[in-house]
C-alpha cells in the first residue's frame, strides 16, 4: 500500500468519470471499468516511480518501502508491470479498440516520466500528458473533441502540482508556487465556462469547482509567500486532494451530477487515508 500509495488512487477514478462526462457518454455498463483501469495506472507509475528513484530515496527518503528493505527493487519493478498489465486490459474490456488506443500511450507516458523525464525541465509536461490522456480515456466512447477542455484543465492544474511538488525536500520556489496559482485558476476559468445542460449543472459545478479553486490555491498561495520545505508538501498534497472537487465540477457541469456528488465523497476518504499513507 505504501509503494503504490494506495489510497491516492481514489483522486485518479474521477478522471475518466469526468473525461465521459464532456465526451457525452457517461460510464455505464462495461464503461464502468475504465475509473479501475486509471486506479491501475496511478498504482504502476508509482511503483515505477519508487524503482526508478530507489538510489536518491536511499539518500532522500530512506524511509520509503524500497531503500527501508521492505520491499525490494525487483518486487517494485514487478508490481508496476502488472498493475500496468491490468490497465489495458480493464481498458479493453471497459473501452474497446478506441479504449486501447488511448490506453497504450498512457501506458507509455506513465513509464517516461517515471524513467526519463522526471527531474528534468520536461518533467510537468510529461505528468500533464499522462492526466490528459487519462482524461480522454474516459471518453474514447464518445467525442474527443468536446473532452478536450476538460483533459486541459487537468493538464494544467497537473503541471503546476507536479512542478511545486520538485521543492518537497529541500525547499521550493516562488515564482514555482506562483505559477502554480495561476495554473489553478486557469483550471477554474475551465470548469465554470462553456456549455451547460442546465442551471442546476453550472450551480453545482461551481460549488465543485470553488471549492477546489479555494483549498488548492491558498495552499500554493502560501507556498508562494514562503517556500519551505513543509509548506511545498502541503501545497503538493493540497494539489493531489484537489483532483476530486475539479473532476466533480466538470462532471457535474457535463451532467454527470450524481457522479460529482460520489467522487466529491470520496475526498474526506483520501484525506484521512493520508494521514497513513503519504500521497506524495
Amino acid at each position: 500500500m505504501q509503494l503504490v500509495r494506495a489510497p491516492a488512487a481514489l483522486t485518479v477514478l474521477g478522471d475518466t468519470v469526468a473525461g465521459a462526462a464532456a465526451g457525452r457518454n457517461p460510464l455505464r455498463g462495461r464503461r464502468l471499468l475504465l475509473p479501475l483501469a486509471s486506479a491501475s495506472f496511478y498504482w504502476a507509475g508509482m511503483a515505477f516511480n519508487d524503482w526508478a528513484d530507489r538510489e536518491l530515496d536511499a539518500i532522500e527518503r530512506p524511509e520509503r518501502p524500497i531503500p527501508s528493505g521492505r520491499v525490494s527493487a525487483r518486487a517494485a519493478l514487478t508490481t508496476g508491470g502488472v498493475l500496468t498489465a491490468a490497465g489495458l486490459g480493464l481498458s479493453g474490456l471497459g473501452g474497446g479498440q478506441r479504449g486501447l488506443k488511448l490506453a497504450f500511450p498512457l501506458a507509455a507516458a506513465v513509464l517516461a516520466y517515471d524513467t526519463r523525464l522526471k527531474g528534468t525541465g520536461a518533467g510537468p509536461l510529461g505528468m500533464a500528458t499522462c492526466r490528459m490522456l487519462d482524461v480522454l480515456l474516459g471518453a474514447s466512447g464518445g467525442s474527443l473533441r468536446s473532452a478536450l477542455p476538460t483533459a486541459a484543465a487537468f493538464g494544467v492544474h497537473t503541471m503546476g502540482v507536479t512542478a511545486v511538488s520538485a521543492g518537497e525536500v529541500r525547499g521550493g520556489s516562488s515564482d514555482t508556487a506562483s505559477a502554480a496559482v495561476a495554473g489553478t485558476a486557469f483550471s477554474t476559468a475551465l470548469a465554470l465556462t462553456g456549455r451547460s445542460r442546465s442551471w442546476r449543472d453550472r450551480m453545482i459545478g461551481a460549488v465543485f469547482g470553488g471549492g477546489f479553486a479555494a483549498t488548492v490555491g491558498r495552499a500554493q498561495f502560501a507556498a508562494a509567500q514562503h517556500p519551505t520545505a513543509a509548506r511545498i508538501r502541503t501545497a503538493t498534497v493540497a494539489g493531489i486532494h484537489g483532483m476530486v472537487p475539479l473532476q466533480a465540477s466538470l462532471a457535474a457541469r457535463h451532467g454527470s451530477v450524481r457522479s460529482a456528488v460520489l467522487l466529491a465523497s470520496a475526498l474526506p476518504v483520501a484525506r484521512k487515508l493520508a494521514r497513513r499513507v503519504s500521497p506524495t
